[in-house]
């Protein structure tokens, strides 16, 4: 007896349709891939790069019930001038307390002690931003 052949002849009619398909979803993967990857390099290197001037609250101390002092680090490029944010909250988390302290050119790093004054005793005192002019 003779045995039927449930495929057709390798090499005979070209490539199926499915696997026409994968090599085209496989490539237009990676190209989606690769471009994905390139965006969150250039957004993280544009935000790293364009930042001339960042802070960081090294401690802060409630002095009273209407005060609090807090401890600031700048670090920018040395002709950047602009000014930092910082908030004062209750410890029910309302704010009680705001500052723009002003940031002068000169210097890569300052130390900086604020004072902000607030409405009721707080209990935190956070950095909300630092822009440059």
């Amino acid at each position: 007896m003779a045995t039927v052949r449930e495929q057709l002849p390798e090499g005979r009619y070209g490539r199926s349709a499915d696997e026409r398909a994968d090599r085209r979803l496989k490539l237009v993967g990676t190209v989606l891939g690769v471009a994905l990857l390139g965006m969150v390099g250039w957004f993280g290197y544009d935000y790293v790069a364009g930042q001339r001037i960042s802070a960081e609250v090294i401690k802060f101390s409630v002095v009273s019930d209407s005060a609090v002092q807090v401890h600031l680090e700048v670090r920018k490029d040395a002709d950047a001038a602009g000014s930092c944010t910082l908030r004062s909250r209750s410890e029910d988390g309302a704010e009680v307390g705001r500052l723009d302290v002003p940031v002068e050119s000169g210097g890569k790093r300052i130390d900086q002690v604020a004072e902000i004054r607030t409405t009721a005793r707080a209990t935190s005192a956070e950095l909300v931003q630092c822009t440059a002019r």
